[in-house]
């Protein structure tokens, strides 16, 4: 199958595929004589497009879902280096909710203090006293 085709197949570009194979996400396929990409084991392929998606959606690193596929490449069971994975996006996303609920405590507070504060008495040599 050529690049065109798999793109299309697969629902990405070829751009994608080339960046993919850059990186080292996607195997280097065979080259025809005429220099175009042909790829032999389009299922296999398929696969790792798809995880790739996937481990975008869980938002795992590109270097991440490349060395989840490298353990699977050279066939080491990697379902409890995938769960590590997925701890610690969890972990990071804990934290990431609880830096905005902080945030919002923040910018809540100010925009309370802002209520109490008359436009008429802000200083003009001031940027701004709501801040």
């Amino acid at each position: 199958m050529l690049i065109g085709e798999l793109a299309q197949t697969s629902g990405t570009t070829t751009k994608t595929l080339r960046f993919y194979e850059d990186v080292g996400l996607l195997p280097t396929p065979h080259r025809s004589a005429n220099g175009y990409r042909y790829y032999d084991n389009p299922t296999d392929t398929f696969a790792r497009i798809d995880f790739i998606r996937r481990g975008q959606t869980a938002d795992l690193t590109l270097a991440q879902i490349r060395q989840v596929l490298e353990i699977r490449d050279h066939g080491t069971p990697l379902c409890r280096h995938v769960v590590d994975l997925l701890d610690e996006r969890l972990a990071g996303l804990d934290q990431q909710l609880a830096d905005l609920h902080n945030l919002r405590d923040t910018v809540s507070e100010l925009r309370y203090r802002a209520e109490g504060i008359s436009p008429d008495s802000c200083d003009p040599t001031a940027i701004c006293q709501y801040l």
